[in-house]
């Protein structure tokens, strides 16, 4: 518990010294976001705003993971894979944001370009999992222990990073969102992985909690940069890959509760659309639903954030009661 609160005051302190010098550099390089077309018609304002604040995100997780689990001296495989397969996901997502940025638009990799890569990237931590881990095709919700065997573990664990990461990709909608409640998100796994006994994962994600919350700073409304893609598609992939090593794959449904939400709407809105023609939201995700019948951003992101807070406080007692 002293190295996750080390590790989570590590990555405060560094995404906040790491943000103002790097917001400074993206402005003077005119590296900003190019707003869609579809987006609600307030969302014009963010044009120009600075992008791929990921980076400076992640290289405080980094930083602060690797000192922290030093001082623990459990600076091993496991955490030297998730911290990997974290820096693999930002590659990708800042791939993504600069071929956005240079193409001066919202097109960056197409769909089967990018869900390759996270696929790909995926593939690290599971098989690491399935080589290190007998049982890691098995795992107990309460009294109930499921086992998906061998040879479908291996795809339903891929589908759950590479479905995470779209997911938070989708929640970074709005300034401050993804921020927020990956702040609970993060801090939930940070105590289910300790509960589980992956003291790696738990240092780990202690420090992008801390991270996320220095750059709530410079990301809440009227938010001084983005993370982009560069950042959440990697904060995404991470989560399912801290749930996957971590051995909570089930409580991630509660962990990501909002990034479900969000990711649901977007299905239903267009099956609905292709089925009836109508569409069941004024706009998905979710969140630019509440944005057209009147609630400010800031409003939707407190109360979502509430939301993912009290969702992450049940998976943590579900956690403790039946883990």
């Amino acid at each position: 518990m002293i190295m996750m609160t080390v590790a989570f005051l590590l990555g405060l302190i560094l995404c906040l010294l790491f943000g103002v010098p790097y917001i400074d550099f993206l402005r003077k390089k005119t590296i900003g976001q190019y707003v869609k077309d579809v987006a609600p018609d307030t969302h014009a304002q963010k044009e120009g705003t600075p992008t791929t604040g990921g980076i400076f995100i992640i290289s405080a997780v980094i930083i602060a993971s690797v000192i922290a689990l030093m001082l623990a001296q459990k600076l091993n495989t496991d955490g030297f894979i998730i911290l990997l397969t974290v820096l693999f996901y930002t590659i990708a997502g800042f791939q993504d944001d600069y071929l956005k940025i240079k193409g001066r638009g919202n097109d960056g990799l197409n769909a089967r370009e990018k869900l390759l890569r996270q696929i790909g990237i995926a593939l690290l931590p599971v098989l690491y999992v399935m080589m290190t881990n007998p049982d890691a095709a098995r795992f107990a919700v309460g009294h109930w222990v499921f086992d998906l065997q061998k040879w479908f573990y291996p795809i339903a664990a891929v589908f759950i990073i590479t479905g995470s990461s779209n997911a938070y990709n989708l929640t970074d909608g709005l300034d401050g969102l993804a921020a927020s409640t990956g702040i609970f998100s993060f801090m939930a796994c940070a105590l289910l992985a300790l509960f589980n006994g992956h003291s790696q994962a738990a240092i780990i994600s202690a420090a992008v909690a801390g991270a996320l919350l220095g750059f709530l700073k410079f990301n809440k409304p009227k938010a001084q940069v983005f993370m982009g893609d560069t950042g959440s598609l990697a904060l995404g992939g991470l989560l399912g890959t801290l749930a996957v090593m971590g051995k909570f794959e089930f409580l991630l449904i509660f962990i990501g509760g909002v990034y479900v939400l969000e990711t649901l709407s977007v299905i239903l809105q267009v099956a609905s659309f292709k089925l009836t023609g109508k569409r069941i939201f004024k706009m998905s995700p979710i969140h630019h639903h509440f944005e057209l019948i009147g609630w400010s951003e800031k409003k939707i992101v407190i109360v979502f954030s509430a939301i993912s807070m009290l969702l992450c406080v049940l998976a943590v007692l579900m956690g403790v009661i039946y883990g």
